[in-house]
């Protein structure tokens, strides 16, 4: 499914026009990454939570030459699934 056939959805769903299904997702989604980009947690209960978490910097090893590099310190967007949605997709 991509983002024009889910705003569909939601929009037959909710019962709105497809274009307030759009700003609605819209909106979402801009509302979760500025969340998680400022290191808060979002949680959706039943589906699953938002959130960041810091890769620690280290060594890593070039696979063709062998050669030692080293790997900066990074921040990652982590998704977890909830009970629910993880019950679901059995």
């Amino acid at each position: 499914m991509n983002k024009t056939e889910l705003i569909a959805e939601i929009a037959c769903k909710a019962g709105i026009s497809k274009k307030d299904a759009e700003k609605a997702l819209a909106a979402t989604v801009e509302t979760i990454t500025d969340s998680v980009v400022k290191g808060d947690k979002v949680q959706l209960v039943g589906f699953g939570s938002f959130e960041l978490k810091c890769r620690p910097a280290r060594v890593g090893r070039n696979p063709k030459t062998k050669e030692a590099i080293e790997i900066p310190a990074s921040r990652v967007p982590v998704f977890k699934a909830g009970k629910a949605f993880k019950d679901a997709a059995k």
